[in-house]
């Protein structure tokens, strides 16, 4: 992790990507609480069971957020792309609980880390802020039931197919620098499963395979 000594302004850098805490009081406390930093790709941002101490503004790259199961295996739950916020942080900070997730920068990414005395009194000041939280709330509610839904209901084909467009989403590329291992790890299924659906694809015309890379087309 690096603190930006060259940073912007924060209120510029929040006010582009975050329009809807343009309150101008609002834009002032966090340009003074908060602290712009980066993090390399591959970089673990915040581990399970640590303390959050900030809630984590994205404003470049992505960040991949992942849960442990009880018998240690890990699930890919979401990215977080530039423009949004991870509102488990907001739950544990709140509740001044442990952290159930890791977050894993997945490319090079900066934010503005928001110290956690600040979050609920936010809350109480700035209407903009409880509006931007409970919006956040609602948006990551929605990603965890499609999540929910698509291991539930949907084959395992189904689901590479969606991991890979977010992955590409994540990545704004259609090229994605990725081992079938890792497909696997964040899929908790199979490296030959993985495999083999992903030969399935390219055969179909959908996606070219290389060496530790996929090259998904342009109508994929």
């Amino acid at each position: 992790m690096a603190l930006n000594q060259q940073a912007p302004r924060l209120g510029e850098v929040i006010r582009k990507n975050f329009p809807a805490l343009s309150d101008p009081n609002l834009l002032a406390q966090i340009s003074e609480a908060g602290r712009l930093l980066s993090f390399a790709a591959g970089e673990v941002i915040m581990n399970y069971g640590s303390y959050i101490k900030m809630v984590p503004l994205v404003i470049e790259g992505s960040i991949k957020v992942m849960r442990e199961g009880d018998d240690g295996e890990e699930l890919l739950l979401y990215y977080l792309n530039a423009g949004e916020v991870c509102s488990m942080s907001f739950a544990c900070c709140m509740s001044e609980k442990k952290s159930g997730i890791k977050t894993i920068a997945e490319d090079h990414t900066t934010l503005i880390g928001i110290p956690i005395q600040y979050v609920d009194q936010w809350m109480h000041e700035f209407p903009a802020w409880r509006n931007f939280v409970m919006l956040s709330y609602d948006n990551r509610i929605k990603e965890m039931v499609k999540t929910i839904d698509s291991i539930a209901f949907n084959k395992m084909d189904q689901r590479l197919l969606d991991y890979l467009r977010k992955k590409a989403k994540a990545n704004n590329s259609q090229v994605i620098s990725v081992t079938h291992q890792e497909i696997a790890y964040d899929m908790n299924a199979s490296r030959e499963t993985v495999s083999r659906l992903l030969k399935q694809l390219e055969a179909s015309g959908s996606l070219i395979l290389g060496r530790n890379k996929i090259e998904l087309r342009d109508d994929f």
